[in-house]
């Protein structure tokens, strides 16, 4: 009963329309819409390659396709940086006062030696204090040198400036120094150890300044003997040396440090590299070749990568609708599988519209995409449920197409914004009855995509009044209305084009001024109620089970269309009329029977009726059995006694059976609403053995053999049939005695 295997003649409908049920035409459109999804987002994955030769002028202007590396102005930048670094000095304190101590204890120890001559220690003096103030410094280099305290460079830079700086002392005064007594060299040390300690603990770097001190300090100092004060004062400038010197290495590391930091300089996506006409120089080409752009070496890794984001994309939505079709496998024929794709291409066309008028200052024009058009029209054409899944898609889509960020492949931004106006839409228009519905949706999304920008301004930091802000709201409102303008230019197209039966179609077709059903009306008004009563109790049951309830109520309008061609053969036509049908043959009665399927068909042929609409007219007999005609028959041919020369077969409906549970449903309905217009006094318990029965025999007659209807389905469809009828039928239905209320007895009331 669940199996969609095709009847004979649905056999021969699919032989002439196999290419909506082919499984290679299925996946090719699939590989069609992976290809649609390829070549749409390589613009924004892929990097753009140029065919330009070193020393030539280019015919086309280039453009940074996202951030870029210059590493020439970053060098540049690293080199100004480090100019700006100054140099490095290390202090090197160095206990001076002991030296003029010691000179001062070695001269007063040759003035006490009386076995020299006065002219004698002049010559040793000349010798003795430069060379011992020289082996002091070097003494002190070596030292440092072999502890490993400073470096190399800066002890040798140390030795070399003290050098240059040595003080000569002059000739008078080394004859002034045999003159000074002990009492004098004693008066001279503290005096001497102190001015030099004050002046080295200053930062030196040229000692010819600090030296131009030492006369105002000795000036001011305790001593009064004038030799002993111009000896301290020499004796000190000879002491007083450099004690900050110039740190090659530390300066070095320092500007390597400066460079270190200097940030990169980038070129900005979407900057000018080479403009039209510009010589290529090979600095410039250098440029291109480092950011990929030219087309000497192709990588193909973007591409891979891109590849397997189509592949990804349309495979699952492959793999969404192979496993939401239940049983039946694909849901969609081919031919709904290529208005899918075409709605994708549509949606797609116009996110590329709005991001041709985008720019990195102006990205709120992104928002003007009508980005939910494909997600309403796909829940108005096909499904909500796969409208859901495509949304998913759309916002990939559109994060991609209308991302302005750098060095990003999705923006959250549009992405969201994507979502959120297309699940809306859905929302708002899946259930359209009228045109008008579809404006009112288009608002629904011009409102909450206001919000979403709103709420995406405030989560980024953004103030809402800055003017970027609100044009950025007027876009995404500007952008729902669009949205329900062109659903509502595109719909037409579509239902036309692909035999689409939308709500909208539908509840246009349910209109009584509808050529067909004004002839209903006006020619058969008994079959016209009828239909209506069926309409009525085919919706109720089929939306208990899930099925199409307005599908089946427009389609029970035109079930018996056929009926007008012989309206006084169908028993509810014949108002206190004979029955044409005493008065005929069994066999032209089931002719003429029969025929009204037939004919409903073709008049709906002639109006352009949607196929699901005829269907429904062709298959709701299925191959039912005419019992009355064919027990007539075998009478008549008994009453003549001959062998009747027909058989069963010969009083059944053409077909084919059901193929949707819609035409099923719509044939339960008619059998349901003609049996209880025939029972005069009807009850409860006379209804529901009746549906019972009717769906008992049309199950054993295998009439749902080739829809898939299930058994609980079949269960629902009884009680809702029963619950429908006692509402519909409720003044004519007598209910057991038992659940009556009891009356009072005549006279009680008064008592």
């Amino acid at each position: 009963m669940a199996s969609k295997q095709p009847s004979k003649l649905s056999g021969f409908v699919y032989g002439n329309n196999g290419w909506k049920y082919s499984a290679a035409t299925r996946y090719a459109l699939f590989l069609l819409l992976g290809i649609v999804f390829y070549f749409s987002l390589s613009s924004d994955l892929l990097p753009k390659r140029y065919d330009i030769k070193e020393n030539t002028k280019s015919a086309k202007e280039i453009t940074a396709p996202k951030q870029i590396l210059d590493s020439k102005a970053t060098l540049k930048a690293q080199e100004a940086a480090a100019e700006t670094v100054q140099n490095r000095y290390e202090i090197i304190p160095m206990r001076l006062d002991n030296l003029v101590t010691l000179l001062l204890d070695r001269i007063d120890r040759l003035n006490q030696d009386d076995l020299i001559s006065q002219s004698d220690k002049v010559g040793i003096y000349k010798d003795v204090i430069p060379q011992r103030a020289n082996d002091f410094i070097v003494n002190f280099v070596n030292s440092s040198r072999n502890s490993g305290t400073y470096s190399t460079t800066l002890l040798d830079e140390m030795q070399s400036v003290i050098k240059e700086q040595t003080y000569v002392i002059p000739e008078e005064t080394y004859i002034k120094i045999p003159r000074l007594t002990s009492q004098d060299i004693i008066e001279m040390k503290p005096v001497a150890r102190d001015i030099v300690t004050k002046l080295m603990n200053d930062q030196i770097v040229d000692a010819q300044t600090a030296r131009a001190k030492v006369a105002e300090q000795v000036s001011v100092s305790s001593l009064s003997q004038r030799t002993a004060r111009e000896v301290v004062q020499e004796l000190v400038r000879l002491v007083i040396t450099s004690n900050k010197f110039y740190d090659e290495e530390a300066t070095k590391e320092a500007k390597v440090q400066a460079r270190e930091n200097t940030p990169d300089v980038f070129i900005e996506q979407g900057d000018v590299l080479v403009a039209k006409g510009d010589y290529i120089t090979p600095e410039l080409y250098a440029l291109l070749d480092e950011s990929g752009l030219l087309s000497n070496e192709v990588n193909y890794w973007p591409q891979l990568g891109l590849f397997l984001l189509s592949a990804m994309l349309s495979a699952g939505l492959l793999m969404f609708i192979r496993y939401t079709g239940g049983t039946s496998g694909f849901k969609y024929n081919n031919s709904q599988l290529l208005m899918l794709v075409l709605v994708f291409i549509i949606t797609i066309i116009s996110m590329r519209l709005a991001a041709f008028l985008q720019t990195d200052v102006r990205s709120y024009v992104g928002f003007l995409a009508p980005v939910a058009i494909g997600a309403m029209l796909i829940a108005m054409l096909l499904d909500m449920t796969l409208a859901y899944f495509c949304s998913i898609l759309f916002s990939i889509l559109s994060s991609i197409i209308l991302n302005v960020q750098q060095n990003t492949v999705f923006d959250f931004n549009f992405g969201f914004f994507a979502l959120i106006v297309s699940y809306v839409a859905i929302f708002a228009t899946h259930r359209a009855g009228q045109r008008s519905t579809l404006l009112k949706g288009g608002i629904m999304v011009s409102l909450f995509g206001c919000v979403a920008v709103f709420m995406l301004t405030l989560l980024n930091g953004g103030d809402w009044n800055q003017t970027q802000t609100l044009y950025a709201i007027g876009f995404a409102f500007a952008g729902g209305l669009l949205t329900a303008v062109l659903v509502i230019g595109l719909m037409p197209f579509f239902e036309a084009t692909f035999g689409i039966l939308s709500a909208l179609k539908l509840v246009e077709l349910s209109n009584p001024n509808h050529p067909l059903l004004r002839k209903l009306l006006t020619e058969t008004p008994g079959t016209y109620h009828h239909s209506v009563m069926v309409g009525n109790l085919s919706e109720a049951a089929a939306e208990a089970i899930g099925a199409d309830g307005l599908l089946c109520r427009v389609g029970s309008y035109y079930h018996d269309i056929g009926k007008t061609k012989r309206p006084f053969y169908f028993i509810e036509n014949q108002n206190n009329m004979e029955n044409p049908h005493d008065s005929i043959e069994p066999k032209l009665s089931k002719s003429i029977i029969v025929a009204h399927a037939r004919d409903g068909v073709e008049m709906q042929k002639e109006y352009k009726l949607p196929k699901p609409i005829r269907d429904i007219a062709e298959q709701h007999h299925g191959t039912t059995f005419l019992h009355y005609f064919y027990h007539k028959a075998l009478k008549l041919a008994e009453e003549k006694g001959v062998e009747p020369d027909f058989t069963e077969e010969d009083f059944r409906y053409p077909g084919p059976k059901a193929q949707s549970k819609e035409s099923a449903v719509v044939g339960i309905a008619d059998s349901v609403e003609a049996a209880v217009r025939s029972l005069r006094k009807p009850t409860v318990v006379q209804v529901e053995t009746m549906i019972e029965k009717i769906i008992k025999s049309r199950l054993d007659d295998h009439q749902f053999d080739e829809c898939d209807l299930t058994i609980k389905e079949l269960d629902i469809i009884a009680r809702t049939l029963k619950e429908t009828v006692m509402g519909i039928f409720h003044s004519r239905i007598e209910y057991p005695e038992e659940v009556k209320k009891p009356k009072k007895e005549e006279g009680a009331v008064n008592t």
